[in-house]
C-alpha cells in the first residue's frame, strides 16, 4: 500500500460555508469504549460507496446528514485532502478524506435522513466562525481546518488540493 492507495476507506467531506463566513461542523460522541474523549467536531461527509464518484458521495452525504440537496457537479474539485495510516473504529490501514467547498446563503440543518450508525454518535451541529475555531479547546477534525478556512475566506485557494496534516 502507498499513500495514494489502495485505501481502507475513502471519504468525501464538505466544507459548508454560509454567507457570513461560518463553517458547519457536526458534533459527534466518541464510541463508548473511549468515554474520556467525550465529543468532537467534524465536517459533513463520509465513505464513498463502490462505483460512486467523490462529488456524488459528498452530495449524498450532505443530503443524508444535514438535509441539503446539492448537484454533485456544483461541488467542483476537492480543495484539500488528508491521508492517515492507522486505526479508525476497529479498521486499520490507509484512510483518505477529500474535502470539497460549497458556499451557500444559509441552511437549516435537518438530520432526519441520517443512517442509524450516524444517529448513534450524532450530538448536534454548530456554525463556526474563524474566531470560534481559533479559540476552542474541543477536538476538531481535520487538523489544519483553521488555516484552511482562513485561506478560503481570504480567497487564497491554491490551484490544486492542499494536503492537511
Amino acid at each position: 500500500m502507498t499513500a495514494s492507495g489502495p485505501y481502507r476507506r475513502r471519504s468525501a467531506r464538505v466544507l459548508l460555508v454560509d454567507r457570513d463566513g461560518r463553517l458547519l461542523l457536526l458534533r459527534f460522541r466518541f464510541p463508548a469504549n473511549r468515554p474520556a474523549r467525550g465529543h468532537g467536531w467534524i465536517t459533513p461527509g463520509g465513505g464513498v460507496e463502490a462505483g460512486e464518484s467523490l462529488p456524488a458521495a459528498a452530495a449524498r452525504e450532505l443530503r443524508e446528514e444535514i438535509g441539503l440537496a446539492v448537484d454533485p457537479r456544483r461541488l467542483g474539485r476537492p480543495v484539500a485532502y488528508r491521508v492517515e495510516t492507522g486505526d479508525r473504529g476497529g479498521m486499520s490501514g490507509i484512510f483518505r478524506d477529500d474535502f470539497f467547498l460549497h458556499r451557500l446563503d444559509r441552511h437549516r440543518v435537518d438530520v432526519d435522513r441520517m443512517e442509524p450508525h450516524e444517529r448513534d454518535t450524532h450530538a448536534g451541529h454548530r456554525w463556526w466562525t474563524l474566531d470560534d475555531l481559533a479559540s476552542t479547546s474541543d477536538v476538531v477534525y481535520p487538523v489544519g481546518l483553521f488555516t484552511l478556512l482562513a485561506d478560503i475566506l481570504a480567497d487564497r485557494l491554491p490551484p490544486y488540493p492542499s494536503r492537511l496534516p
